[in-house]
């Protein structure tokens, strides 16, 4: 395989896999908040507050994953 064929490939793993984690993740979190606010709707303020600093977070992660999959494409030499 030749290098910039595998830099493609990897840019591909990386923003494929990179996403999959932080998309999960989301949609556990909003699940859970969900849940939690039905459950304590007087707590309702709290939940969201904490539950989009935690979205942020996995936002980032999958960014990172897409600066990664640039990095790769610099790499294979366009």
């Amino acid at each position: 395989m030749e290098p910039k064929a595998a830099a493609f490939l990897a840019m591909g793993i990386a923003v494929g896999l990179g996403s999959l984690g932080p998309g999960l993740g989301m949609g556990t979190a909003v699940a859970a908040a969900i849940e939690a606010t039905v459950r304590q709707p007087e707590m309702a303020g709290k939940v969201n507050v904490l539950m989009l600093i935690g979205l942020a977070f996995m936002e980032a992660l999958a960014l990172y994953a897409l600066v990664i999959a640039f990095m790769l494409y610099s790499l294979a030499g366009n």
